[in-house]
């Protein structure tokens, strides 16, 4: 139990239904859907689809997602995958031809078709209760009556300025008199409000075909983009069946590649005979092993994760007790390593969120634009922001990630799901693009190897190694811990903003109580009822 002497916050404890999300009017959508009759699954997308209006920097309409679902609470997860694709005519010849040699980061190449709508109308259909119309509801009025800005939703806005004036559609609709707004702030998005009463009137259809995806695909062209509006009309997600190990005498499920979450299992496989339990959680000791085993399972994942329906991913290797040895036995407990390859793609911007109903549906959630605000480049009439996604595409046609016609990018963002015995006990997530895999170990050992509550073990000070350095190292971390990972050999730099956010309830099924933690570095919270 935190020291209620001190600033911070408690969990949230309720016996009927619960959200968190990083967005105080995204968990309170979420709760009124519930308690007005939705299932989880209804108040997951509710809840969604207020962020991608309300923290538009973090989520949109013009994002992905995946989700894991655990159905009256079993242990016999569903997953889904709603990322997106390149365009038919996205070949590494086609760019060659073009003359380009590199997916800039804003540029149209870096977007990738939408999945995150396709996906909701599927999820919906298959688990919700509600139309899609009463789901949209509160995220249409929110954009249409205007919305006001948080804090860290202000801080983000603010940083993003510069790349938000260089589309003409967004320095319109985001930079209202030529800034962003201030925290406080009211803030409309009429075109993005009829966007969306036109996807709750006709459906994924009303996103795909039509004035929509005309919209999009004809502004993207015009920059010289390879899309086409076939290429919206084909969009699809899919179901996939999900990859897990075990820690702990629990079950962690994430979903598989094109995913990073295979790379979090990895982790938690190196870390899991290298005795955390006794070392303090912010000793340097630990956080040496941390650094040291993400490095090396972030260089598997820049190797190896790709679109399996592509690109041979080896995943029963990657969760092999066998390959994790080997790795492990490659850490030095008392020095860095130097020497592994690159990491090339930087931070990002996600939204994550859960539910859990009185029938206890668990819902594990997320939803993103990859960077701040994505690719910065909106629909001119739908008020349509859209992703960046094809930014983690490369243009080596010997790297599995090289584009293609078609083709999903390796994919940072990731839900999970914990399950024991039969039934799930805590859908749970962590933001951040990248931190993701590194920040899904670092919540769940803060948990079971170190006895600290679902909110402890969120607030407690995060590090990320890119994969050759430095050692991001947020402020709350003791100096003389910084000190020791120096003298250890490790090269360290202050985020450029806090790092991740985490999500994540969990079910006390002899109880019958929820309990619920939300991220102390955004704005959100969780409730319950």
């Amino acid at each position: 139990m935190r020291n209620l002497e001190l600033p911070g916050r408690s969990p949230v404890h309720a016996t009927g239904g619960m959200a968190a999300t990083s967005h105080p009017l995204s968990t309170a959508a979420a709760l009124d859907m519930l308690k007005n009759g939705g299932n989880a699954m209804d108040a997951a997308i509710t809840a969604c689809a207020v962020q991608c209006v309300v923290e538009p920097q973090s989520t949109g309409i013009g994002g992905d997602c995946f989700v894991l679902y655990a159905p009256g609470g079993s242990a016999d997860i569903l997953a889904y995958n709603g990322s997106g694709r390149a365009p038919a005519k996205a070949t590494a010849d086609w760019f060659a031809d073009q003359g380009i040699s590199e997916i800039g980061v804003h540029s149209p190449h870096s977007v990738t078709v939408p999945g995150a709508v396709d996906a909701w109308c599927r999820l919906l259909e298959d688990h919700g209760t509600k139309s899609l119309d009463q789901v949209l509801g509160y995220a249409i009025d929110y954009a249409r009556d205007g919305f006001p800005v948080h804090d860290r939703v202000a801080s983000d806005w603010k940083r993003c300025e510069t790349m938000l004036g260089q589309d003409e559609s967004a320095r319109r609709i985001y930079l209202p008199d030529g800034h962003a707004p201030e925290a406080g702030h009211l803030h409309k998005q009429p075109e993005l409000a009829r966007t969306l009463k036109t996807i709750a009137a006709e459906g994924r259809d009303g996103f795909y075909r039509g004035s929509v995806a005309e919209d999009i695909a004809s502004h993207l062209k015009s920059l010289g983009g390879a899309h086409e509006i076939g290429d919206f009309a084909d969009a699809a997600g899919e179901y996939v069946t999900p990859v897990k190990t075990s820690y702990r005498g629990y079950e962690v499920h994430e979903c598989p590649p094109n995913g990073q979450g295979i790379i979090a299992l990895l982790m938690l496989n190196i870390l899991a005979d290298m005795g955390l339990d006794k070392l303090d959680p912010l000793s340097p000791e630990r956080l040496h092993l941390f650094i040291e085993a993400g490095r090396l399972a972030y260089a598997e994942r820049n190797a190896l994760i790709s679109d399996p329906d592509q690109v041979d991913v080896p995943v029963d290797m990657l969760l092999s007790a066998e390959h994790a040895a080997e790795l492990r036995g490659r850490i030095d407990p008392s020095k860095a390593t130097a020497g592994l390859p690159p990491e090339a793609i930087p931070h990002s911007d996600t939204v994550y969120l859960t539910v859990v109903d009185k029938d206890r549906n668990a819902v594990s959630f997320i939803n993103s634009l990859f960077q701040s605000f994505g690719s910065g480049l909106v629909g001119p009439k739908s008020g349509v922001i859209l992703q960046n996604r094809g930014y983690s595409f490369n243009l080596d046609p010997a790297h599995p990630n090289c584009i293609a016609p078609n083709k999903r990018p390796m994919h940072t963002i990731i839900p999970g799901m914990l399950t024991k015995g039969d039934r799930a006990v805590m859908p749970f997530g962590v933001m951040g693009g990248h931190y993701q895999s590194f920040g899904h170990a670092y919540f769940l050992t803060n948990l079971f190897e170190h006895d600290l509550d679902l909110q402890e073990a969120m607030d407690l000070p995060r590090l990320f190694p890119a994969v050759d350095g430095p050692v991001e190292v947020e402020s709350g971390m003791p100096d003389d811990v910084v000190k020791a990972l120096q003298g250890m050999g490790h090269k360290t730099a202050a985020p450029a903003k806090p790092i991740g956010g985490a999500q994540a309830i969990w079910i006390d099924w002899q109880q019958g109580v929820l309990t619920g933690g939300s991220e102390p570095r955004k704005d959100g919270l969780a409730l319950g009822y």
